[in-house]
């Protein structure tokens, strides 16, 4: 329940249920530099994220994927500013939109192409 203190946004979901009311911050992009954008893509999707090809402007042509809460996760070549490092990415997947059956129900560390951790919890 809000309180003075809290703030609420509104998000609108892709599965057509319309407005909800999210109780405070979300993340709602993440970007990703890969050395090698096609064996990022496969993999992520072979995870149940559905890309598309975009390209703004003169920029380079990535791929964007829209997450179950509104959130947005994009993949870039890297070029000359390096991949992302550091970073530990963390999924919740549901096991039927895996295209990798291999994965079972509970929590899997893998590693994406550029080596980061990517934990993945499959329910």
């Amino acid at each position: 329940m809000p309180n003075a203190n809290s703030r609420c946004l509104n998000a609108n979901l892709p599965d057509g249920t319309g407005d909800k009311t999210l109780e405070g911050p979300r993340v709602s992009l993440i970007v990703l530099y890969v050395n090698d954008i096609q064996a990022c893509r496969v993999f992520y999707e072979n995870l149940g994220l559905d890309f598309v090809a975009e390209r703004h402007e003169e920029g380079p042509e990535h791929f964007a994927a829209v997450l179950a809460d509104g959130g947005v996760l994009e993949i870039y070549p890297s070029a000359s500013r390096g991949p992302t490092s550091g970073l530990r990415l963390g999924l919740t997947v549901p096991h039927g939109l895996l295209k990798d059956r291999r994965l079972t129900v509970g929590t899997h560390l893998l590693r994406d192409p550029d080596n980061r951790t990517v934990e993945v919890t499959v329910v």
